[in-house]
């Protein structure tokens, strides 16, 4: 039976070592700011204006570590978690926590080697806790991947690691990154407490609190980044928690997993799509071209005038968007993908609704031809546009 006064204390723990964390990173920063400081401003991908600490990865990491550590050295502690099995999960953090601090600290990590580094983090995950995924609910599928045991680690650690790579890709403006997180992760609790699962529902709220004490520093003035090192560690909880979920709930289609997760998954995909067939770049080339950073662009920018006093609230109104986006489409995943077919739909709805949107932003108007979407097209004046 799953205690909600266990799971709302083991979220407020989280939350108030990550929010601790956080204000001692902000505080010291003269200290540190010489390697922590995010220097570029003005970057491709950048939008803040002055130097801001982007190593909030080690408040999040905190935060969950902290609430592991009291439970394993005080019985009594207020929450009651399965300690060994957590500290595995930390522990197959680790490659991919950091590698992305270390890149926040330097600069000076590939991105190959990033990948590398999520990717090692999901087979140690695979390995200490046999997280590995033996069923997609696809026929014929599910059957091979039961047959060959080392295909499923595989694919389960592409899965994870583009799910962690996904989290970086979307982290371009105050909270949006950390919000999207945090309603991710109340659906998967939700499912999960739907499956009367303890262990998954407590390292979904363990998330969730670590990402919202980290949240109330970052939102809305952005006085705290989390870096890649916290992108890939948030992204990397969040990919095991629903592996997890579909793991050890036979009732939970992998589907409906998918699709709540599914917005920074679109966003990573289309972009390579994007990248390499409409522009001819490379996939991995950073770009202004997001679905947030064009709403900044063309709707904040040009709607919302720029205010002295507080220069970083059009930088905010973006995760207000994004996060009333991820919202809706978890809603509606929690509440009616119970079923595989349901689940597709939600998730194809959530894919043409995207493009649709994104051609919008791009084009100034509703475009109702896929192919402009998708890159199909002649004139010079369109191709322009995506440009």
């Amino acid at each position: 039976m799953i205690s909600f006064t266990n799971m709302i204390d083991i979220a407020a723990f989280a939350a108030l070592a990550s929010f601790i964390a956080s204000l001692l990173i902000i505080f010291t920063q003269n200290w540190h700011g010489k390697h922590s400081l995010d220097l570029t401003i003005g970057g491709i991908q950048k939008i803040h204006n002055q130097p801001v600490p982007r190593v909030g990865g080690i408040a999040l990491l905190v935060g969950i570590a902290s609430v592991v550590t009291a439970q394993a050295i005080d019985d009594g502690f207020a929450v009651q978690l399965d300690t060994f099995e957590l500290s595995k999960l930390l522990l197959a953090s680790t490659p991919a926590f950091l590698t992305g601090l270390v890149e926040d600290l330097t600069k000076k990590v590939s991105v190959k080697a990033r990948l590398m580094a999520t990717l090692a983090s999901a087979l140690l995950a695979a390995w200490l806790l046999d997280a590995s995924l033996s069923r997609l609910d696809l026929w014929g599928v599910d059957a091979i991947l039961q047959l060959i045991p080392l295909l499923a680690v595989a694919v389960t650690a592409v899965a994870v690691a583009g799910v962690a790579n996904s989290i970086n890709i979307i982290d371009g403006f105050h909270g949006v990154a950390g919000s999207a997180v945090v309603i991710m992760l109340a659906g998967l609790a939700y499912l999960s407490w739907q499956s009367n699962d303890v262990f998954v529902m407590h390292l979904a709220m363990l998330g969730i609190g670590a990402a919202l004490g980290f949240l109330l520093v970052n939102y809305p003035t952005g006085r705290l980044f989390m870096g890649d090192g916290g992108a890939y560690f948030l992204g990397f909880w969040l990919a095991e928690v629903a592996v997890l979920l579909v793991i050890r709930n036979p009732k939970v289609n992998a589907w409906q997993v998918l699709a709540v997760c599914a917005y920074p998954v679109i966003e990573v995909l289309y972009s390579m799509y994007r990248r390499k067939v409409i522009r001819r770049t490379s996939p991995g080339a950073p770009d202004r071209l997001h679905l947030h950073t064009l709403f900044y662009r063309r709707v904040v920018c040009l709607r919302l005038a720029r205010n002295d006093q507080r220069p970083w609230a059009r930088n905010a109104v973006v995760a207000c968007f994004m996060s009333g986006w991820i919202a809706s489409t978890t809603l509606v995943t929690v509440l009616i993908g119970d079923t595989v077919g349901n689940a597709v739909g939600v998730l194809v709805a959530h894919v043409l609704i995207y493009i649709a949107v994104y051609t919008r932003l791009v084009r100034g108007r509703w475009d109702p031809n896929p192919a402009i979407a998708l890159g199909f097209f002649r004139s010079q004046s369109v191709a322009r546009e995506w440009q």
